[in-house]
């Protein structure tokens, strides 16, 4: 092979590569926003694509809840666009609800949309209408898109329930805040949003510049020093007490120690270990020794299951366990050191022991 054709043929090599590499730098329809319509008409855009990410497109979807199909590209150069990632039976993201709902109601009209796109934890939020029920519990009146498979969670590379991205008029991602609190800082983003589209648009509407005041309670955190529980085996935190440990998908006879760590939780009674619960085979207990003012816990059963809750072995209440939700098992005026226990019959789920 002669010199001309060797440098011939390393030419061609080093062009197939640049292809190659372009092709996976570059974003397609799939996976982004086309936003060109806007940037061709926006210096602004340019300068901002200099800084912000583009918005990500939602992935495929396992239904829609008031809405009978949506995207964001819909909405790219017409409206400010808060993507909110949630599940619903999230003590965060339940207390972070009133705000993106309150919102929704004030800045609908002024060009905000809001898309909630519940990501489940456990799999009985994959059900569409446990989802649905929560919706209309909760009063959501926007546009919810089911991601069951994660698609959407996976291209935003998110980590976190609750998580609030906000999209400009231009497409771009310009704020996101993870977990709850920092409410006024979001609305008052969501105001400078609102009054750029309104410049952009040419409109002359007026963009309320108060903040709201749902009528909710504050949650002082750093009271709170037990951290969520969970009872799965696929979930473990190292957080089960019981030397009998997990067998998964098997039914393990617990026995109760003489005393109990705080922060770790135990049982008694025969469960059956599944993934992200542990199910009550016959009468069983939980206990745990935590620190905080309110204790939910998430469960469920195919029959409805009566619970008998004790503070300090002190009977409080009975709840009866039916939906897959999240149950306010008890609420103290202070914060503080408690043990609880739980006595169940068989049939109860228990996901995770959340706190407030």
């Amino acid at each position: 092979m002669n010199r001309k054709n060797i440098v011939l043929i390393v030419v061609l090599v080093l062009i197939v590569v640049s292809i190659i590499i372009l092709q996976n730098n570059s974003y397609t329809p799939s996976d982004q926003v086309n936003v060109k319509t806007i940037k061709t008409n926006s210096s602004a855009a340019n300068e901002k694509s200099l800084k912000y990410p583009y918005a990500i497109e939602l992935g495929k979807s396992d239904g829609f809840i008031n809405t009978d199909n949506i995207s964001i590209s819909d909405y790219v150069g017409k409206k400010v666009i808060l993507v909110d990632f949630w599940t619903y039976s999230c003590i965060n993201c339940q207390r972070t609800l009133p705000y993106l709902t309150s919102w929704y109601d004030k800045y609908k009209d002024q060009g905000l949309i809001i898309i909630g796109v519940h990501t489940p934890e456990f799999e009985f939020e994959k059900n569409y209408d446990n989802v649905k029920k929560a919706v209309e519990k909760y009063e959501i009146k926007y546009p919810v898109v089911l991601d069951n498979g994660y698609e959407t969670w996976s291209a935003y590379k998110n980590h976190y329930w609750p998580r609030k991205y906000l999209i400009d008029i231009d497409g771009f991602i310009v704020y996101d805040h993870i977990g709850e609190g920092g409410y006024a800082e979001t609305e008052k983003k969501i105001q400078e949003l609102l009054e750029e589209r309104k410049t952009r648009l040419g409109l002359d509407t007026k963009i309320d510049q108060d903040i709201v005041q749902p009528n909710v309670s504050d949650t002082e955190f750093n009271m709170i020093q037990t951290p969520e529980i969970y009872f799965g085996y696929d979930f473990s935190r190292n957080q089960m007490g019981n030397a009998e440990g997990y067998k998964a998908n098997e039914i393990v006879n617990y026995k109760l120690p003489l005393s109990y760590l705080p922060n770790k939780f135990y049982m008694k009674g025969n469960w059956l270990n599944n993934p992200d619960n542990l199910e009550s085979s016959e009468d069983g207990e939980i206990v745990l020794s935590y620190s905080a003012k309110n204790v939910n816990l998430v469960a469920g059963a195919d029959k409805s299951v009566k619970i008998s809750v004790y503070i300090d072995d002190k009977f409080v209440q009975n709840l009866t366990v039916s939906d897959y939700d999240l149950y306010k098992v008890y609420s103290a005026k202070e914060y503080g050191k408690h043990t609880i226990k739980i006595k169940t019959a068989s049939g109860l789920r228990a996901y995770t022991f959340t706190f407030g």
